[in-house]
C-alpha cells in the first residue's frame, strides 16, 4: 500500500512538471500567435530560415520586420545594411521616463488668437468641436500650420529673431582636428569595406561611391548625417536641413525593435528604426498641468517626456537657436501604439512580461528600473496609445569616446546633507584653480548650462559630457533634461548659485538673453511658436511659458548685480570680437 502511494506521488509530481513546461512553451509562443492572428488575409507566413549574419547578431540588433517579409522589404532603398551602421549607435545617452500615459490633456480652449499661440496651436486653425473630446490619434503627416504672427503682425517671431546679427555669428573655419569624423578616411563608413552584399544600389555604380572610396553623403540616413556633422563647436550647424529631416524620422519612421535600456533610475526604452537609427524613448508620466509634488526631493522627481522636447527647442529652437547653444541632441514627440510598436516587436522578455490590461481595459506596462517600475506606477495607454519623447543617439563610444565630468555644483543627493557650494560663498574661487576649470572657456560653458537649467527649473545636473577627441577646448553636451519644467509656480534660485558665485558670462549669451527679454522678441512667445511644430503640441502648459519670462528676468538681474559689483569688463567675456550690439545693463535692471 505504501509503495502504491509513493508511485502515485511520483506520477503527480511528473504531471505538474509537464504542465509547467507546457505553460512556459505557450507563453513563449503567445506573441507569435498574436501577430499571426493579426496578419492580413493572404499575407505569407513565417519564413523559417534567417541569414547567417542576422542569426549571429544579438537580439536587439536583429531584423524586426513582419514575419515572412523579405529583409529588403523592411528597408527603404538607399539605406546601408544594419551591420555596417550599428556600430555608429550609442547606448550611453540618457534621456528617460515615468507615470501614466496619454498626452492630449483637456486644456481650456483659447479665448483669443494670442492665447492660441501660448497653447502651441495655430490661432487660425479650426478648433475641435468639443474640447473635452479630442481624437486619440494625430495625423502623422508633416505639420504645416503657419506660425503665429508677431506683435506687429509681420509674420514669424522666430524668423525675425534669427535675422538679428547676434544669430549670424559664424563658427571658426573647421580643420580636420575640429570635426568628429573624417568620412573619407574611415573605412567603417564604406559598406563595401564591411563586405555587405545586401547594400541596395540605385542608378549607376559611379553615383553611389566617391572616387575616394567613401559613400556619397546623400546616400546616408539622416541620423548618420547628424553624427558626421558634429564638430568642436556644436552638435550641428545653424539651419542644418538634416536636423529637420531627422526630427521627421524620429516622429514617423517605422519602429522595428524595442528593448529596455539598462542603468538609470526610471524606465527608458531603446527603439530601433527601419533605417537602423536608434533613439531613447521616454514615456509620458504626468499631464501637462501637473506640477512636481512639493514633498518630492529633486532626485526622486519624475522624468518628463515634454521636458526633453522643450529643452531641445529652448537650446536649438527647431533649426535655429533661441539660446544659440546647439548642445542638446535632437528630440521629437511621438504617439506610440503600445501593442504594435512595443509589445509585439520586442525581444526583451523582461519587458514583455510586464504588459497587462488594466480594469479600464487599457494596455499597461511598467518594465524594470529603480524607481516607479511597478503595477502601481504602470504606464497605461488610451487604450493602447502612449505619448513620449524620442531623443536621437549620439555616435557609439567605440567611434567617438566621450569623457564624463562631475559637475562642480553637483547637489548632495541626500535628504539632509548639503553640498560644499551650498555653504561656501567662495567656492567658485576653488573651482577656478582646478583643471579644466582654470580655463575660462569651461567656466563659461558651465555658466551657459546654469542659465539653461535655471530657465527650465532642472536641479538634476550631476554630470556632463564632452567629446574626448577635442580635449578641453570644446562644448558641454546637455544630456538628460527630463527633470526640467516640473514647477511653474516656483523658481529654484539655488540653480543660479554658480552664476552668482563666479560672476562670469559670455557676451554672446548675455546679449541674446537681453534680446529675448524684450517685448518684440519675448522668450515665451518664441518657445510657443517653436513648440507648436512638434507632433505632440501643445508641449508645455501655458504657465510654464510664463515662468520662462519670469526666470529670464531673474537671470538678467543676477548678471546686473555682478556687473554692479565687479564691473562690466570683469563679468562679461567678449567672445564676439566685432560689435553686433553693445551690451547694456538697462535690461538687467528691469
Amino acid at each position: 500500500m505504501k509503495m502504491i502511494l509513493v508511485r502515485r506521488f511520483r506520477v503527480l509530481i511528473l504531471m505538474v512538471f509537464l504542465v509547467a513546461c507546457a505553460l512556459h512553451i505557450v507563453l513563449d509562443l503567445l506573441p507569435k500567435l498574436e501577430r499571426r492572428a493579426s496578419r492580413p488575409p493572404g499575407e505569407p507566413g513565417c519564413s523559417c530560415v534567417q541569414p547567417a549574419a542576422e542569426a549571429a547578431a544579438p537580439g536587439w540588433a536583429q531584423e524586426r520586420g513582419r514575419p515572412g517579409e523579405p529583409p529588403a522589404a523592411a528597408v527603404e532603398p538607399g539605406w546601408p545594411n544594419k551591420h555596417t551602421l550599428r556600430i555608429l549607435q550609442d547606448f550611453s545617452s540618457d534621456p528617460s521616463s515615468n507615470l501614466t500615459s496619454h498626452s492630449l490633456e483637456k486644456l481650456p480652449p483659447a479665448a483669443d488668437p494670442a492665447e492660441g499661440a501660448w497653447r502651441g496651436r495655430d490661432p487660425g486653425a479650426p478648433q475641435p468641436r468639443n474640447p473635452a473630446h479630442r481624437p486619440l490619434l494625430r495625423d502623422h503627416g508633416p505639420r504645416r500650420s503657419a506660425p503665429p504672427p508677431g506683435p506687429s503682425g509681420d509674420g514669424s517671431l522666430l524668423t525675425r529673431l534669427f535675422e538679428h546679427p547676434l544669430y549670424q555669428v559664424a563658427v571658426p573655419p573647421l580643420t580636420e582636428d575640429d570635426v568628429l569624423f573624417n568620412v573619407n578616411s574611415d573605412i567603417r563608413f564604406n559598406p563595401r569595406a564591411a563586405e555587405n552584399p545586401d547594400w541596395p544600389h540605385e542608378g549607376n555604380e559611379g553615383e553611389e561611391f566617391l572616387p575616394t572610396g567613401g559613400t556619397a553623403m546623400d546616400a546616408y540616413p539622416n541620423w548618420l548625417k547628424f553624427h558626421i556633422g558634429i564638430n568642436r563647436y556644436e552638435l550641428y550647424s545653424r539651419h542644418n536641413p538634416t536636423i529637420e529631416a531627422l526630427l521627421q524620422d524620429l516622429s514617423s519612421q517605422k519602429i522595428t525593435s524595442v528593448a529596455m535600456k539598462s542603468g538609470g533610475t526610471q524606465l527608458k526604452l531603446i527603439m530601433t528604426f527601419q533605417n537602423y537609427g536608434q533613439a531613447l524613448f521616454k514615456p509620458m508620466k504626468q499631464t501637462r498641468e501637473q506640477e512636481t509634488p512639493p514633498d518630492f526631493f529633486y532626485f526622486s522627481d519624475y522624468e518628463r517626456h515634454n521636458a526633453e522636447i522643450a529643452a531641445f527647442h529652448l537650446d536649438s529652437c527647431f533649426l535655429a537657436r533661441i539660446l544659440d547653444f546647439r548642445r542638446v541632441p535632437p528630440v521629437a514627440g511621438r504617439l506610440i501604439n503600445m501593442t504594435k510598436e512595443i509589445r509585439d516587436i520586442t525581444r526583451d522578455k523582461k519587458l514583455w512580461r510586464t504588459f497587462f490590461i488594466s480594469p479600464a481595459n487599457n494596455i499597461c506596462f511598467y518594465g524594470e528600473c529603480s524607481y516607479y517600475c511597478s503595477t502601481e506606477h504602470a504606464l497605461c495607454g488610451k487604450p493602447d496609445q502612449i505619448e513620449g519623447s524620442l531623443a536621437a543617439f549620439l555616435p557609439d563610444l567605440s567611434l567617438a569616446k566621450r569623457k564624463t565630468w562631475r559637475n562642480p555644483w553637483r547637489r548632495s543627493y541626500h535628504k539632509r546633507k548639503k553640498a560644499e557650494w551650498e555653504v561656501d560663498p567662495d567656492y567658485c574661487e576653488e573651482v577656478k584653480q582646478t583643471p579644466p576649470y582654470d580655463s575660462p572657456q569651461r567656466i563659461l560653458d558651465l555658466m551657459d548650462m546654469t542659465i539653461f537649467d535655471f530657465l527650465m527649473g532642472n536641479m538634476d545636473r550631476h554630470h556632463y559630457e564632452t567629446f574626448e577627441k577635442f580635449g578641453n577646448e570644446t562644448f558641454i553636451i546637455h544630456l538628460d533634461n527630463g527633470r526640467g519644467f516640473g514647477k511653474h509656480s516656483h523658481d529654484e534660485l539655488s540653480i543660479l548659485v554658480p552664476l552668482q558665485q563666479c560672476c562670469r558670462i559670455r557676451r554672446s549669451t548675455y546679449l541674446r538673453l537681453q534680446l529675448v527679454a524684450k517685448e518684440e522678441y519675448k522668450l515665451s512667445l518664441l518657445m510657443a511658436e517653436s513648440l507648436q511644430r512638434d507632433r505632440v503640441a501643445p508641449v508645455l502648459y501655458p504657465l510654464h511659458l510664463e515662468a520662462l519670462d519670469r526666470r529670464l528676468r531673474l537671470v538678467l538681474r543676477a548678471v546686473g548685480d555682478c556687473v554692479e559689483k565687479d564691473g562690466l569688463h570683469s563679468v562679461v567675456e567678449d567672445d564676439l570680437g566685432s560689435d553686433p550690439t553693445p551690451p547694456t545693463t538697462a535690461t538687467a535692471a528691469r
